[in-house]
């Protein structure tokens, strides 16, 4: 994939993919009164990333009382759109996202995990790559994830600018999509180095999705605010007490398997003065 243009990247076309209503919620109920949550594809926008949320949808769908469809778009841009135009209810957004959706359409910040508030992306490369700082990926093929990512293009593009380099004449870069196509873009040395979400890194690597022999993180950046579960502005009161407190109830030896598909430990309440200084990043790399 030859390097594009962030407006070109910004208008691709919107899919989707989808678990439907919890088995266990009674026939009678219509599909229509499905309440629907959408998740940005940090993690990659396939049937077996879906499949594997089908626990969350079903804990949701009980703490609820209502049959969940859990939708994840093809793209962080469409999950955005998807809020604006009454598609979803609720979503799972990055910072960039939210800011962008929070702009745009009003969309009210419910819960986060405790880590969000002290979020990190990493820089990785080959193992035996002569990469070592930031300035030494001048020249090099470099993978951003998807163009709407706080974690894999946001803070990592400013870091860049923070080191001297600038994306768009010091590097031969392209958007992979998500953070999993990032990191097996390094791994199988189709570019020389790329940013990636610190936590999909981590989970990537204990499920031995990835070779920790060949690869090493050369940079972290400094921490930021990231991922936020939000709701729609024209959802009730009464849904998003219930849906924040479906999130601020889990527990990690009762939920265990609900939290480890989250990459979290424990959730909390979020505000939107918590992106400020997100948001005016954005607005200063002309980003948002």
């Amino acid at each position: 994939m030859r390097k594009s243009s962030r407006r070109s990247a910004i208008l691709a076309t919107v899919g989707w993919l989808a678990v439907g209503i919890g088995a266990e919620m009674a026939p009678a109920i219509a599909a229509e009164d499905a309440l629907r949550v959408g998740m940005v594809p940090d993690a990659g926008a396939t049937q077996v990333s879906i499949e594997e949320k089908a626990p969350l949808r079903d804990y949701l769908a009980k703490a609820l009382g209502r049959p969940v469809a859990l939708i994840i778009p093809t793209n962080y841009n469409a999950t955005v759109e998807a809020l604006g135009n009454g598609s979803l209810d609720f979503a799972y957004l990055g910072g960039l996202t939210y800011v962008k959706a929070h702009e745009r359409y009003g969309v009210v910040p419910l819960v986060q995990r405790d880590s969000d508030r002290e979020f990190h992306s990493l820089f990785i490369t080959a193992a035996n790559s002569p990469v070592r700082t930031l300035r030494d990926l001048k020249g090099k093929r470099f993978a951003f994830g998807d163009i709407n990512s706080t974690s894999g293009h946001l803070m990592p593009y400013a870091a860049l600018a923070e080191s001297g380099i600038d994306a768009e004449t010091d590097l031969n870069y392209r958007y992979t999509g998500s953070h999993p196509a990032t990191a097996k873009a390094v791994e199988a040395g189709i570019v020389d180095a790329g940013a990636i979400d610190e936590s999909v890194y981590k989970a990537m690597l204990a499920d031995h999705k990835l070779d920790a022999a060949k690869l090493r993180i050369f940079y972290t950046t400094p921490a930021f605010v990231d991922y936020v579960w939000v709701a729609r502005k024209d959802v009730g009161q009464k849904e998003r007490d219930a849906f924040t407190a479906a999130f601020l109830q889990l527990d990690k030896a009762q939920n265990g398997n609900i939290l480890a598909i989250l990459r979290g430990d424990k959730f909390v309440r979020a505000t939107d003065a918590e992106y400020g200084d997100l948001r005016k990043i954005a607005q200063e790399l002309k980003l948002f």
